[in-house]
């Protein structure tokens, strides 16, 4: 399923341009706002940001994700922004009369002049502020938007943007802020303003990138196998050095999301989010080709299961930790917003009952805080490590009891992290991968024995990664995806490494097809689903793989709805439940249960007992 964006583009794309008349009314102030805080003046911020919606309309067929339009669309806007100044500076003539607003030349002198030295007092106000001020600032006091939405239209932490915006009202004086919002609303855009776009647009013809029909698998097979062999031909070569085809028989218009990869339609993956040359191997996340074996023989699957919409969570939240209990979910912690819609870091906790469909509010956790991990063990929950906000990190574990609704202190972990993951084998708890106060990547992983009340080191696990997701799977801890970096700009991994607590031993398994950070595992019937995250920092996904440790290979399941990351996810009597998470545009309270292909299975590898993701109790 898309996003209300994508499905505006969708229609767009087919024939309906007048459907981009909402895409406009609902980004048309902050791109107004953002391309005044570069220009200085109003009249050219009008300008210059009706031909941001043209060129985004023109070029609309070349957004491969269609659920980053507004990131797309603040880059088109920075980009004209930039070609405006280039111009106006080579301009010699631009003080001249003809080169003013005509509306000022309508009323009487005075006013005018009035007018244009509060406006000339705003802009050098402005203007001596940091640009990365001068945006956000604009945004807040003249776009009207609040600081989550200025965080998913720049793509910047909200933290970051309170903090910005902080230090630029330490800049300015008091006035300026009531300046700012007289001033935005002397010169709001037109009520014709979004008319005039659609007009404009509806002479422009754009048409969608059309796909091939998926073949019979039998001969997509073929295909695949017939590609593969002759890929080995020294004189057809199907892939350049970047990654994009050379040369190809496929049919012209075969569709291609992204830069070098494989015609999914072909190997009957039809909702393959990514497969580019831009995947990182595993080890140094360096830039691979596409893994052929797992592309053109991936197993095939893109429609099985069923997505449900259930209760929202109370607390939209993202970065909690959800876990399971005598068949009810509790989502613990994580990041929210509070009345004013400021970034909070909170000790939440609320029960879920799948069965009635109803949330209920429990005991906090004594300690603040989101990246943490949880885990089941003789039925409590172990919450351990975490982070209190955007520096820092935590050893901390704490008990939560769901017959007493209590917290107890535990023993703390060795090394304080947060983006971990937790996976419980024969009654230990293993704590792996993180940063601690977003620094270096860890490969540490530490066993806590709760009959000995001690932590033991363990081998470490090959690759160092922040937000790694584990799921345990016949008394092994597989190790999916992750970022090998937190620092800009990252990259996710799509590498699996399977663990071994007995042995004390890490092995490599067949990599994701989709490299991915920000992501939940599960198992259910013996398999490992993975859901969800991002592949960088604007590229989401709604995307569903499942692992068979068996054969060691990969098929497609129906895609979740909601597009997002860093949520969680539980499973009860083998649904699947996604919980909250961030769209890298708002915070979710959105749960959506999944009923796989088959349920209810004739056998069940764990029976009846209720698990939580990546987190399961081996027996």
């Amino acid at each position: 399923m898309q996003t209300e964006d994508g499905s505006l583009i969708h229609k767009c794309l087919n024939g309906e341009p007048e459907t981009f008349s909402l895409l406009v009314e609902k980004y048309k102030t902050g791109i107004y706002a953002f391309t005044y805080a570069r220009l200085g003046g109003f009249h050219d911020a009008q300008d210059v940001t009706q031909e941001v919606f043209i060129q985004a309309y023109t070029n609309l067929r070349n957004l491969k994700k269609w659920d980053s339009f507004v990131f797309w669309l603040y880059r088109i806007a920075s980009a004209q922004c930039a070609k405006w100044i280039r111009t106006q500076a080579r301009r010699k003539d631009k003080e001249f009369i003809e080169d003013q607003d005509p509306r000022i030349l309508e009323i009487p002198y005075i006013d005018s002049y009035r007018k244009n030295q509060v406006n000339e007092s705003l802009r050098e106000s402005l203007e001596a502020l940091p640009e990365a001020y001068r945006d956000v600032l604009t945004l807040h006091y003249i776009g009207g938007m609040k600081v989550m939405e200025i965080a998913r239209s720049l793509s910047i932490s909200p933290s970051t943007i309170a903090r910005r915006l902080r230090e630029a009202r330490s800049q300015l004086r008091e006035e300026m802020f009531a300046m700012m919002s007289k001033t935005y609303e002397q010169h709001k855009l037109p009520v014709s303003f979004t008319f005039r776009i659609v007009e404009a647009v509806k002479r422009i013809k754009i048409h969608p990138t059309s796909t091939m029909k998926g073949l019979p698998w039998g001969l997509s097979l073929a295909t695949g196998i017939i590609i593969a062999v002759m890929s080995l031909n020294p004189y057809v070569s199907w892939f350049s050095q970047i990654g994009t085809y050379a040369r190809s028989v496929l049919p012209s218009e075969t569709k291609v999301l992204k830069v070098g990869e494989i015609p999914v339609d072909i190997v009957k993956t039809s909702n393959m989010a990514i497969l580019s040359n831009k995947m990182g191997k595993g080890k140094g996340g360096e830039p691979k080709q596409p893994d052929m074996q797992n592309a053109f023989f991936m197993d095939p699957q893109g429609e099985g299961g069923e997505w449900v919409k259930k209760a929202d969570m109370p607390t939209g939240r993202d970065n909690l930790s959800t876990s399971v209990v005598n068949g009810k979910i509790y989502a613990i912690g994580g990041r929210s917003n509070d009345a004013q819609g400021n970034e909070v870091f909170i000790k939440t906790v609320e029960e879920y009952d799948p069965v009635k469909d109803t949330w209920m509010k429990k005991a906090d956790m004594p300690t603040a805080r989101w990246k943490l991990a949880t885990c089941v063990l003789d039925g409590k929950i172990y919450a351990i490590g975490g982070m209190p906000g955007w520096s820092g990190g935590f050893s901390t574990v704490e008990i939560y009891d769901p017959v007493t609704d209590t917290w107890t202190k535990g023993l703390d972990m060795p090394t304080r992290r947060g983006g971990l993951s937790t996976s419980v084998v024969n009654g230990k708890i293993y704590a792996i991968g993180g940063a601690d106060n977003f620094g270096p990547c860890l490969s540490t992983v530490e066993e806590y024995d709760p009959v000995k009340d001690i932590w033991t080191k363990k081998a470490d696990m090959p690759t160092a990664r922040f937000n790694v997701s584990t799921i345990v799977m016949n008394g092994e801890i597989y190790a999916m995806g992750g970022i090998p970096v937190i620092t800009r700009p990252w990259h996710a991994l799509s590498t699996v490494e399977v663990y071994n607590p007995a042995k004390d031993k890490w092995t490599k398994k067949a990599d994701m097809p989709t490299a991915r950070n920000g992501h939940c595992t599960g198992a259910v019937n013996g398999k490992i689903y993975v859901i969800g995250g991002m592949l960088d920092e604007e590229t989401l996904f709604s995307t569903v793989e499942v692992y068979d440790p068996v054969t060691d290979k990969w098929m497609e399941k129906a895609n979740m709805p909601t597009g997002r990351f860093t949520f969680s996810a539980s499973v009860v009597d083998e649904k699947i439940y996604a919980i909250g998470g961030w769209t890298a545009q708002d915070l979710l309270s959105t749960v959506e249960e999944y009923t796989p292909e088959g349920w209810p299975f004739a056998v069940s590898p764990n029976g009846k007992l209720p698990t939580k993701w990546g987190m399961i109790k081996a027996k």
